[in-house]
């Protein structure tokens, strides 16, 4: 897996949406002082901003459908700011985990691990201390459903690399799948099952450990 792919792989599986979505309006917005935003679109950003900056942690199961259909399981948490970990059930080997430093990947099977920075993937607004849906981040549309918001972003230096759609759940209001299209227009969808927030996780769960040495690992040792 090259940089390139393994990037979006990342990304799309810390962020994706749920297949067979309803038809439903979309608006288009701007990150900044565009003037195609609504007074509606403003508002529902400010909702988003506010909901994930008010998420301490979250734990959900959760199913992700790659762009060929195969389909994984596994569980999620999320501590912010900083941290979150993806854990695949057999015989997926894949592991994924933030630790406030960097995002790790590793292959439980081949015994590798290898990082990215956290704001090198969109999945690191999840975990920012200050969510902001602007700066290095832009809004490029928002959808509007029954039960259902849908808010698409990409990164401001390059576009064209790929987006991201989070879906949330009115009612109460939550995260609820995401979806990431890469710059190949392939889609890695992500649905998170029974999730709870305010939940005690220990912190062990957020430790990069390396898979041949069992010790943790200093990105780029």
């Amino acid at each position: 897996m090259d940089g390139f792919s393994r990037r979006f792989f990342i990304a799309g599986a810390v962020l994706a949406v749920v297949a067979s979505a309803p038809a439903i309006a979309q608006s288009p917005a701007r990150s900044d002082a565009g003037p195609k935003r609504s007074e509606a679109d403003g508002a529902d950003i400010a909702r988003v901003e506010t909901y994930l900056a008010g998420i301490k942690t979250l734990e959900a199961r959760f199913l992700q459908i790659g762009p060929d259909g195969s389909t994984a399981e596994g569980k999620f948490y999320l501590s912010r700011p900083g941290k979150l970990r993806l854990d695949y059930d057999a015989p997926n080997p894949n592991l994924l985990i933030a630790d406030g430093r960097a995002l790790a990947h590793i292959d439980r099977s081949l015994k590798t691990i290898s990082y990215l920075p956290l704001d090198s993937t969109p999945a690191g607004v999840l975990v920012r201390a200050d969510v902001k849906l602007a700066g290095d981040v832009t809004v490029t549309g928002i959808e509007r459903g029954p039960g259902v918001l849908r808010v698409g972003i990409v990164q401001t230096s390059d576009p064209r690399a790929g987006r991201l759609i989070l879906e949330f759940a009115e009612r109460p209001f939550q995260l609820s799948s995401w979806r990431v299209i890469d710059g190949q227009g392939l889609t890695t969808r992500i649905t998170l099952l029974d999730p709870r927030d305010g939940v005690t996780i220990p912190p062990d769960r957020f430790t990069i450990v390396d898979p041949n040495q069992q010790r943790y690992m200093e990105p780029g040792k």
